[in-house]
């Protein structure tokens, strides 16, 4: 894993990042040989396009890298990156005449490009390295860089290396690194105190009982970020089928955004009080399992109606809202794997939110747009409050007809949030490789909250 630019101590060889539209002033920077050489490739700058620049040796000097057109660019993230498995060995500057959102772009694209998951196999870095671009906030780029690096590694992790242990021990780790608190209730305190973290972990083995990380850092406008985390999910006595199991170890991606954005407030220094909740568990199979038709007491009081085992996220979520909301949590916001309707809705790329925050609500969008990181208001639409009203319980955690399922599951955990609130129901996965985006654990929605934060605490 790399997240940091290489020194090029005055010995690195540029790297012309290149629109269609700026190929000509591009051309004109050239001595007369590398332009002929360059025409005569036909270089066109289309997205990912790599041009090898060769000096008066024969030996490579200089290269450029195409984004494509306005169209391509809107289309395909950070294909600037595409370039670094193609360059040669060396340190590499960038060298472009781009403005400063697509600039900041190319070169985070190129760190995450460099990062490698190699926990399990050999996975050879890049030869090529980039230089500590100019006219771009090089430090927020790594700091951000960083942040994507954790949330995939802790995703990528299987659930064997990946249980509510090792999810402490990497909050903890998040924590020494910066000077923060972290503070864990586990055993009867749990099961006192926070029941429904309980219900839902208490059929796992021996030593990966469920548990509840609280980790605090800094001074400032309070920022609250709970995060989900499932280290597997099973989906309990209503068990998954195979298919449906088989991406389960990434059912902790909420816990890891909202790590991955903890690390990267600490780098950055962001003047605000940070607190971080992660309802830790794992959904299995044994005799204490929580069953269909029980009714489960809530921190915060209201009982639940288990109507499907498999919809424990918003359960753990709930009490550790619920604890939020007994503080000043100021702006709260949630991450969480939530549920399937939220993909039927917009995929695996799009972070959907709700929140009755209108400054937020505005603000989110224009960020993810600046940064590349695409997200989508979703409504807490009211007429479906009595959807998850079963009853025989004060709540339903899985109303019955399947219909707006992502919208029922924000209602559930907007009973027990904060009045300030908003929630990411993201994916955490890229199922096909991309530029900058291996196949695997990805983050989503967390760049764009970064980005808009000092305007909306």
């Amino acid at each position: 894993m790399t997240a940091r630019f290489a020194e090029s101590g005055g010995g690195a060889r540029p790297l012309h990042v290149v629109t269609p539209e700026g190929l000509p002033a591009f051309l004109t920077l050239l001595d007369p040989p590398a332009r002929a050489f360059a025409e005569g490739a036909e270089f066109a700058a289309g997205p990912g396009e790599v041009l090898l620049l060769p000096d008066a040796s024969g030996a490579v000097a200089a290269a450029a890298v195409g984004l494509g057109g306005a169209e391509a660019r809107a289309r395909r993230r950070f294909t600037a990156a595409a370039a670094l498995a193609r360059l040669p060995e060396g340190v590499w500057q960038i060298a472009s005449g781009l403005d400063p959102e697509d600039a900041a772009e190319a070169a985070l694209g190129m760190l995450m490009a460099a990062r490698r998951f190699d926990r399990y196999a050999d996975a050879a870095a890049p030869k090529a390295r980039i230089a500590r671009p100019e006219g771009v906030d090089a430090a927020r780029i790594e700091a951000v860089a960083a942040g994507e690096a954790l949330i995939r590694d802790l995703i990528d992790t299987p659930a064997m290396d990946m249980g509510p242990a090792d999810l402490e021990a990497a909050a903890r780790a998040v924590a020494e690194g910066f000077g923060a608190t972290v503070e864990v209730t586990s055993g009867a305190a749990l099961e006192e105190g926070f029941p429904l973290i309980h219900a839902v972990g208490m059929a796992a083995g021996p030593g990966r009982g469920p548990r509840l990380i609280d980790m605090a850092w800094g001074d400032g406008p309070a920022l609250t970020l709970v995060g989900k985390g499932v280290c597997f999910d099973t989906g309990g006595l209503n068990l998954k089928s195979g298919a449906s199991m088989g991406l389960m170890k990434k059912d902790m991606g909420g816990a890891a955004h909202v790590l991955g954005l903890a690390r990267t407030i600490m780098a950055l220094e962001l003047p605000l009080k940070l607190r971080v909740l992660i309802p830790a568990v794992e959904n299995a199979v044994s005799g204490p399992a929580f069953r269909p038709g029980d009714i489960l007491r809530s921190r915060k009081g209201p009982s639940v109606e288990v109507n499907n085992t498999d919809a424990e996220g918003r359960l753990v979520l709930a009490d550790a809202l619920a604890l939020a909301a007994e503080g000043e949590p100021g702006l709260t916001v949630s991450f969480a794997t939530l549920t399937g309707a939220a993909r039927v809705a917009v995929g695996p790329d799009i972070a959907p939110f709700f929140t009755g925050e209108e400054g937020l609500a505005r603000a989110l969008p224009e960020a993810a747009a600046k940064v590349r990181d695409p997200v989508w208001r979703m409504p807490f639409h009211e007429p479906y409050e009595t959807l998850i009203e079963p009853g025989i319980a004060d709540l339903d955690n899985a109303p019955k007809g399947g219909f707006a399922g992502a919208i029922t599951a924000a209602l559930f955990l907007r009973r027990f949030a904060p009045p300030r609130y908003a929630h990411l129901d993201v994916y955490g996965w890229n199922p096909t490789a991309a530029p900058a985006r291996p196949k695997g654990g990805a983050g989503s929605g967390w760049r764009a909250l970064l980005d808009c934060l000092p305007g909306v605490l």
